[in-house]
C-alpha cells in the first residue's frame, strides 16, 4: 500500500456492508417479485453484481441485473443501457454505483428511468463522502466518510490480481 493510502474497508470488510445492504434491499422489497440492480458501469456494476449474488441467496424474488454507462465528464445527460427498458418498466429500481460524491453520476443515472414508469426508485452506494452538489439521497450505504474535497476514495473490486479494498488517499 502506498504511503498516502489508508486503507478505510478491507475484503471482509466490503463484503459484510454488502450482506447489510442486501438484507436492507430484502425488508425493503419484501412483497416484491422482481428488482432491477441498475450498476453504474463499472465499479457500481461490480457492486451491483455483488448484490445479486447475495440477493439471490437470501430472498425469493427475481432479480435482474441491468449496465448503465453514463459520460461522467459530460456536461449533458449521456447515459445507456445494456437492456431494453421492457426490462425495468413498472419495476423496482435500485440504482449502484461505488462512490457518492457530488452525486452528479447517480443524477445521471436516474436520468435513465426518469421517462418510463417504475414502483419506486432506490439508491446505493458503498461509500457517501458528503460532498453532494446535486440533490441526492442514498438509502442504503455501506459507509458514510467525511473526507475532504482533495481527498479521493478509491474502490478496488474484482480486479484480477488485487484484493478488494477501499483507500482514501
Amino acid at each position: 500500500m502506498p504511503q498516502n493510502q489508508v486503507l478505510i474497508l478491507d475484503k471482509k470488510q466490503i463484503q459484510q456492508k454488502i450482506n447489510r445492504i442486501a438484507y436492507q434491499i430484502l425488508e425493503d422489497n419484501i412483497d416484491e417479485k422482481e428488482i432491477v440492480l441498475a450498476g453504474i458501469w463499472d465499479r457500481g456494476y461490480k457492486l451491483a453484481f455483488r448484490l445479486e449474488k447475495t440477493l439471490n441467496e437470501i430472498s425469493e424474488f427475481k432479480t435482474t441485473l441491468l449496465r448503465i454507462d453514463v459520460e461522467k465528464q459530460s456536461s449533458k445527460l449521456v447515459a445507456k443501457t445494456d437492456l431494453p427498458e421492457s426490462n425495468w418498466k413498472n419495476k423496482v429500481i435500485i440504482l449502484v454505483d461505488d462512490v457518492l460524491n457530488s452525486g452528479k453520476t447517480l443524477a445521471y443515472g436516474l436520468g435513465v428511468f426518469l421517462n418510463t414508469p417504475h414502483k419506486k426508485i432506490r439508491t446505493v452506494v458503498l461509500v457517501d463522502r458528503s460532498h453532494k452538489i446535486f440533490p441526492i439521497a442514498t438509502d442504503f450505504v455501506g459507509l458514510e466518510l467525511a473526507t475532504v474535497l482533495k481527498e479521493h476514495v478509491d474502490v478496488i473490486m474484482d480486479v484480477e490480481g488485487e484484493e478488494d479494498r477501499v483507500y482514501l488517499s
